[in-house]
């Protein structure tokens, strides 16, 4: 799967400008439709937002209380085609929500009913009202005074960074070349001021080219504006940036398979915290800010925040010292005027197409990426007068790309080794990391073709020196390769450590 600038001298009928969720998406949904693609990632797939998702495949039962029901239609919809295509990824998961009165009970009872119907034949499983005994069954860490009972209801939970990988390899099935570390700098135009490709630098290589297509799509979420601007300089912003963060903690915090949900929190959103790989995720919070950031951190009010949510449902609960790692995103979330709080704002989509003709797309949700793929090749080509042809990704099996590191696993057993005793990761993990899914830095191995950093920042600082050995090994590269990468990573990793 790894083609580098070298071998893309060619008139695209796509080019997508991003490799997150959206953009490998659209590169998926193009390719499959038989269209020649190419995708070029300014860092890795997912460095951004679509690798710090609060690891949901969901409807958002909040937007029930703002009165959305077709947004929650539409992502439920996507939830069950997500689970059909891409089992191996997507998994079912109980919720439950812990009520302190009768009120709360038949209130939440009430909405997560009317939540699984608008799923309709893409149900995940009824909601039940539960009784006190079962709610602590299922929630056995939860606070017990006043605890009246609880309500179940069923959502869907990924692997949002390595589901980007599985969505890179599908899209290369399907003839589509996705490229990571390539830097678009600049837009391209014909004499009539039409956009017809962008110039490009490759990070790895320093190599500089020109990547020329029929139409280019915009799909770097939070960072469209800057595209935009490339195109015209004195557009106005899309985009108003808020950033998320969430605290990974031992099971212990969480114990039980069920996830619990907080429906109303102080700044106005719910609270999860989701069973993910042996450890607990909680989150998350809503804060603007000024601008996009590629390593957003969280503020110090936004931790004590979580925590401080956190202690009023957990009956021993995680303080600062229990936190195995801090991850922050973006939401791309679409300006609405008048609106000063972040949250309110829609999580729906939108396509815009500017005199230039560069499609931007961008906001929406991780859950309903396949749909504004869908969106957004559409008007891309009834714009640009490309073939209209059949969108077929609603029952596209997604590739499963875990399969190439078991072969290596069950062909060497020093690959079979695990890196760490805090992960599930092994040595095989990160070979083909780099063999087959277009890893090229230690971070990419670390925070998104393993989860390491995500899951214990510092255990994942331990094993960075035996990890760049390994791949350097492989792509053969020098000892000073390896004290770049482990400067790089380091400081990166900085930014997941609690204190």
């Amino acid at each position: 799967m790894r083609a580098r600038a070298g071998a893309i001298d060619t008139i695209w009928d796509f080019l997508i400008i991003g490799g997150g969720a959206t953009g490998l998406g659209c590169a998926v949904d193009a390719a499959s439709r038989g269209f020649s693609v190419l995708l070029l990632e300014q860092n890795d797939f997912g460095k951004g937002t679509s690798s710090r998702s609060t690891k949901l495949v969901h409807g958002g039962v909040r937007y029930l209380a703002q009165g959305n029901l077709k947004l929650v239609q539409e992502a439920l919809k996507e939830r069950g085609m997500l689970l059909k295509n891409a089992p191996h990824m997507v998994s079912k998961q109980a919720f439950v929500i812990p009520v302190y009165s009768y009120w709360d009970k038949f209130f939440y009872g009430a909405g997560l009913k009317t939540y699984g119907l608008l799923s309709g034949k893409y149900g995940f499983g009824r909601s039940e009202i539960l009784s006190r005994t079962e709610t602590l069954r299922r929630l056995p860490t939860i606070r017990k005074e006043g605890l009246d009972g609880g309500v179940l209801y069923y959502d869907g939970k990924f692997d949002d960074a390595r589901l980007l990988v599985d969505l890179a390899a599908t899209a290369a099935s399907n003839g589509a070349v996705p490229l990571n570390h390539v830097r678009v700098f600049s837009l391209q135009r014909n004499d009539a001021g039409r956009i017809t490709g962008a110039a490009c630098s490759d990070e790895l290589t320093g190599q500089v080219f020109v990547a020329r297509a029929r139409a280019v799509i915009n799909a770097t979420g939070p960072f469209c504006d800057s595209v935009r601007r490339m195109s015209d300089p004195s557009a106005e912003n899309l985009i108003a940036p808020s950033q998320g963060v969430h605290l990974v903690l031992d099971s212990k915090f969480l114990s039980g398979t069920s996830a619990l949900m907080v429906p109303k929190t102080s700044d106005r959103r719910v609270l999860f915290a989701v069973p993910w790989h042996g450890r607990a995720v909680f989150g998350t919070t809503d804060t603007p800010v000024k601008k996009p950031e590629l390593e957003p951190r969280a503020l110090e009010q936004e931790i004590d925040f979580i925590l401080e949510t956190a202690a009023e449902y957990i009956a021993d609960p995680p303080r600062r010292s229990d936190i195995l790692s801090v991850f922050t995103g973006i939401r791309p979330l679409v300006k609405s005027s008048g609106a000063t709080n972040t949250a309110v704002l829609s999580r729906d989509h939108t396509t815009q197409i500017d005199l230039g003709g560069l499609v931007t797309i961008t906001g929406g949700k991780w859950t309903t990426y396949r749909r504004m793929a869908e969106d957004a090749v559409n008007q891309a080509s009834e714009h640009h007068g490309i073939e209209r042809r059949k969108c077929v990704t609603a029952d596209l099996p997604i590739t499963d790309s875990k399969t190439a590191a078991d072969d290596l696993a069950e062909s060497d057993p020093k690959l079979a080794e695990l890196l760490h005793p805090a992960f599930e990761y092994r040595a095989a993990d990160v070979v083909a990391a780099v063999r087959s899914e277009l890893a090229a830095t230690l971070e990419d191995v670390l925070a998104r073709r393993t989860r390491a950093l995500f899951l214990d920042a510092r255990a994942a600082i331990e094993i960075a020196p035996k990890v760049a050995a390994i791949m350097a090994a492989d792509l053969g590269e020098s000892e000073s390769w390896i004290a770049d990468q482990l400067k790089s990573f380091n400081t990166v990793a900085d930014g997941f450590l609690p204190d």
